[in-house]
């Protein structure tokens, strides 16, 4: 099969090489699938500049790759929620990444039905951005009628969290570029923040949750526009000594991640506000909420670019340093 494999940690370089491998040898528990298209995210990026491998130490060579669509070829033994020829879409587990392939192996437990009404591109665009906000909503605890400001949601995070965040009962408010307002608003955001004419951290306040897209200077400055006692996740920030615990990382990993996301705990505590990072996690149980939520809601992805499998490395360029609309796909 054709598959595109992180070679070597480089900070300087994402590219990947396409090679040919076997087929993935599937285990009881797992199904083998011949993928249709694949989400790409910033995440493949930070893979390949070795940025995750304090979280996840990857064995180099590896494919590429973290979410996928495709159609099921073969079950394991004991797989019982799925069959030959069902679509199924997942986030793939942590340790177990190689979506930018024809096939893939996965357990049963990471993959859900994909909603009828989306096509295979609209379908891989979901998994990565759907489980992270899930699992951000499901961090913070939020509660319906509460208001929730995500930094720059006119990216493929945002195009996913605001939906969702707004079916799960939120006031979501957002930021970006004034092209995308009509886009954002359709999606569900009450209010749209022009970030070229408008400062959020001084026309924002008593905000009750924050979810940070952007990281650097902008984490301090969302943590401002939240009341006392409300949550902040972070994206893009520092991983702490809670996100480490939360990860049941190694003990000596918990300590160093504690220092560096020190300054970031001292700054909630500045404000009174709670802070944490997260990393999203594979889980087919909550996939198949956010699949049965998108067939009620047909909710329909925002798709920016579509490239082949051997255009990967044009993709991951394209994410790397492309404004984006949505989300870039990759078919095979």
């Amino acid at each position: 099969m054709r598959a595109a494999q992180v070679e070597q940690y480089n900070k300087n370089n994402i590219s990947v090489k396409m090679v040919s491998l076997d087929i993935p040898v599937i285990g009881e528990r797992d199904v083998l699938v011949r993928v249709s298209a694949a989400g790409v995210n910033p995440l493949d990026n930070m893979i390949s500049r070795g940025e995750v491998k304090m979280i996840v130490p990857y064995k180099l060579p590896t494919v590429a790759g973290n979410e996928f669509v495709g159609v099921v070829e073969k079950v394991g033994a004991n797989v019982s929620k799925f069959k030959v020829n069902d679509r199924v879409f997942a986030r793939l587990p942590l340790d177990k990444i190689g979506a930018f392939a024809e096939y893939v192996a996965v357990n049963e437990n990471a993959i859900a039905k994909v909603p009828n009404y989306l096509s295979d591109v609209e379908a891989a665009a979901v998994p990565l951005t759907a489980l992270t906000i899930m699992q951000v909503l499901e961090l913070m605890k939020a509660e319906k009628g509460k208001t929730i400001f995500i930094s720059g949601g006119t990216g493929s995070v945002g195009a996913m969290a605001i939906p969702i965040a707004k079916a799960k009962g939120l006031e979501v408010i957002t930021n970006g570029s004034a092209e995308n307002k009509d886009r954002v608003l359709e999606l569900g955001a009450s209010r749209f923040i022009d970030y070229k004419t408008e400062d959020y951290s001084k026309s924002l306040s008593n905000i009750d949750y924050v979810l940070d897209t952007l990281g650097g200077n902008e984490t301090e400055k969302q943590m401002q526009i939240l009341k006392k006692g409300g949550k902040m996740v972070s994206l893009r920030a520092m991983p702490n000594g809670a996100f480490a615990k939360r990860m049941r990382l190694p003990m000596w990993k918990q300590i160093i991640l504690g220092f560096a996301g020190s300054k970031f705990d001292k700054l909630a505590g500045k404000y009174g506000i709670s802070y944490d990072f997260i990393f999203v996690e594979s889980s087919g149980k909550q996939l198949q909420e956010v699949a049965d939520l998108f067939e009620k809601l047909k909710i329909k992805p925002s798709i920016d670019t579509v490239y082949t499998l051997e255009e990967v490395n044009s993709a991951l360029d394209k994410v790397a340093n492309g404004r984006s609309n949505g989300k870039t796909v990759i078919t095979m």
